[in-house]
C-alpha cells in the first residue's frame, strides 16, 4: 500500500505528501516512540487516560515553522494544503483519525522561545511525523508517511519507509531512578519576593483601571545529578494525571513535558468544545476536607469573579465565527493530583468549517493565560513577568487530515534540557489577589510536577 500512495504521490507536480494508515494491536504506543526514536529526531507523545485517548509519533517528514502574528493561519494554511493534497489510503476502522496527523504546538507569544534553553523549540512549529499511532474509542492505527518529489524514485522511498517500520520495537517505559547521591538543587530564576513586587506591580495597573486582570508565572529549575529521563517522567505524569492531557514534545537537544488540566480547543467538523479555566486551591487526602476546599473554591468570590472574566473572554472569541455559543450557567470542580480547579465547559456551532490550529490561534490567549482586556493586559505582562515563557501555557495538540484535532493549554509543565528541569506556574492577578497568596498558588501549581523530577 505505501508503494501505491508513494507512486500516486510522484505523479503531482511539486511536493506531495504519501499516507498509508491500517489499523494494529499496539498497547502502548508512547513506548514504542520512545524505545525506538533516534537521537536525531523529534518525537510527541499526546494522552489523556481517562478518555482513553492516544497520540504517539516519530520523526519528521516535514515540518511547518515560523514566527510573528500570523503565524497560527500560516501554519494552518500549509497543513492544510498538504493535507488537502495528499495522496491517502486510509484502511481504518469508523471513527479512526482522518490521515494525515500533524502534532506540535506554539510558544505563548509570537515571538517566544528565543532565550538559549528553548532553543531548539520555535514560536510555531507543526510537524509531519514519518511514523504516528493514534488511539481511541474505535482501536489503534498506525499511519506511515513520506514527502514525495514529483518523478521522485518510488522504490527508494518506499523501502525507507517499510525500514523504518520494521525498525520499531517495544520496552515498557521506565521508572524514575534518582541519582543515587546527588539531591538535586532547585533555584528560582527570579526570587519570591521578585515574583510579590511583580504581583504589586499588577495591582497598582488593575486599580488605575488600565486592566480587569493580567497571569503571570513563575520558573523554577530542578538541576540533577545526570539527566532528567522524559520517558520515565512521561510515564510517571500520565499515571499520576490520567484525567489531564500528557504530553510530551521533543527535540534532539530537549523535551518540553506537562500534564495539563485545561481544554483549549477541540474541533469535530462544526462543533467546538473548549474550557473556561480559573481559580485554584489545594487538595486534601481527606475526603470532607477536601469537599469543603471545593465548597470554599465555589463560594469565592475573587476566584468566580476570575472564572466569569475568563468564560466571557472565550465566549466573546467564539462567538464571531459562530452559529451559537453556549456556556454552563455556574462553574463546576475539576480536581487534579495535588489541585482543584474551577471550571466552565463552552460549547459552539461553527458558521463554516475552522481547522483545530485556526481555532487555536483565535482562542489563544484565553484570559485564563493572558488577562484581560488582552491588548493591555499583554503590556502590563511583558513590564513585570520577567521571563521567556517559551512553549509554557501555549497551545499544544495534534489536527488529522480533515482539520478535526485539539489543543490542550501547556500548563503544569516542564523544559527538560540534560540536567537541568525549567519548570513554570502562573496565576491571575486580580482586584482582590494578595501577592503573598499569589505566590502560595505558584507553590501549590509547581508541586504537581516537582516531586516527579525534583525527587
Amino acid at each position: 500500500m505505501m508503494g501505491q500512495a508513494v507512486e500516486g504521490a510522484s505523479e503531482k507536480k511539486g511536493r506531495t505528501v504519501a499516507s498509508v494508515t491500517v489499523p494494529v494491536e499496539c498497547a502502548d504506543p508512547a513506548a514504542v516512540v520512545f524505545s525506538s526514536r533516534r537521537a536525531d529526531e523529534p518525537w510527541f507523545c499526546w494522552e489523556q487516560p481517562d478518555r482513553g485517548v492516544v497520540i504517539a509519533a516519530l520523526g519528521e517528514v516535514v515540518s511547518v515553522v515560523t514566527r510573528g502574528p500570523g503565524r497560527f493561519s500560516e501554519v494552518a494554511s500549509e497543513c492544510a494544503h498538504l493535507s488537502g493534497e495528499a495522496v491517502v489510503i486510509h484502511q481504518a476502522p469508523d471513527g479512526a483519525l482522518s490521515s494525515p496527523t500533524w502534532v506540535g504546538g506554539f510558544a505563548f507569544s509570537d515571538s517566544g522561545a528565543s532565550s538559549p534553553e528553548w532553543s531548539s523549540f520555535k514560536p510555531a512549529a507543526m510537524v509531519l511525523p514519518e511514523i504516528s499511532f493514534s488511539t481511541n474509542s474505535s482501536g489503534t492505527t498506525m499511519t506511515a508517511n513520506a514527502i514525495v518529489e514529483h518523478r521522485a524514485d518510488a522504490a527508494s522511498i518506499t523501502a525507507a519507509v517499510m525500514t523504518r517500520i520494521a525498525a520499531l520495537r517495544f520496552m515498557e517505559l521506565p521508572m524514575i531512578d534518582p541519582h543515587p547521591s546527588h539531591r538535586p538543587a532547585i533555584s528560582s530564576t527570579r526570587t519570591p519576593g521578585q515574583f510579590e513586587d511583580s504581583v504589586t506591580a499588577a495591582l497598582g495597573r488593575i486599580r488605575q483601571g488600565d486592566i480587569d486582570k493580567v497571569v503571570l508565572a513563575r520558573e523554577i529549575v530542578v538541576r540533577a545529578g545526570s539527566a532528567h529521563n522524559p520517558a520515565a517522567i512521561f510515564a510517571a505524569i500520565r499515571e499520576g494525571f490520567p484525567s489531564c492531557f500528557n504530553f510530551c514534545v521533543g527535540t534532539p537537544e530537549a523535551a518540553f513535558i506537562g500534564a495539563s488540566p485545561e481544554l483549549l480547543v477541540r474541533n469535530a467538523g462544526r462543533s467546538v468544545s473548549t474550557v473556561g479555566l480559573a481559580g485554584s486551591a489545594r487538595r486534601s487526602s481527606d475526603p470532607a476536607v477536601d469537599d469543603h476546599l471545593a465548597q470554599k473554591l465555589l463560594s469565592s468570590r475573587k476566584d468566580r469573579e476570575e472564572q466569569a472574566l475568563v468564560v466571557t473572554g472565550i465566549v466573546k472569541a467564539l462567538s464571531r465565527l459562530s452559529v451559537w455559543v453556549e456556556a454552563s450557567e455556574d462553574p463546576e470542580i475539576v480536581k487534579v493530583a495535588n489541585i482543584q480547579h474551577l471550571a466552565t465547559p463552552v460549547a459552539a456551532q461553527l458558521s463554516q468549517p475552522r481547522t483545530a490550529i485556526e481555532l487555536a490561534g483565535i482562542l489563544h490567549p484565553t484570559p485564563a493565560v493572558g488577562g484581560e482586556p488582552w491588548k493591555s493586559a499583554r503590556l502590563v505582562m511583558d513590564e513585570v513577568e520577567g521571563l521567556d515563557r517559551g512553549w509554557y501555557a501555549g497551545p499544544v495538540g495534534w489536527m488529522d487530515g480533515s482539520g478535526d484535532g485539539e489543543f490542550c493549554v501547556a500548563l503544569r509543565s516542564a523544559l527538560l534540557r540534560d540536567r537541568d528541569a525549567h519548570l513554570f506556574a502562573g496565576v491571575g492577578v486580580v482586584a482582590d489577589s494578595d501577592p503573598a497568596s499569589e505566590l502560595a498558588e505558584t507553590e501549590m501549581k509547581l508541586g504537581a510536577l516537582l516531586p516527579l523530577i525534583g525527587g
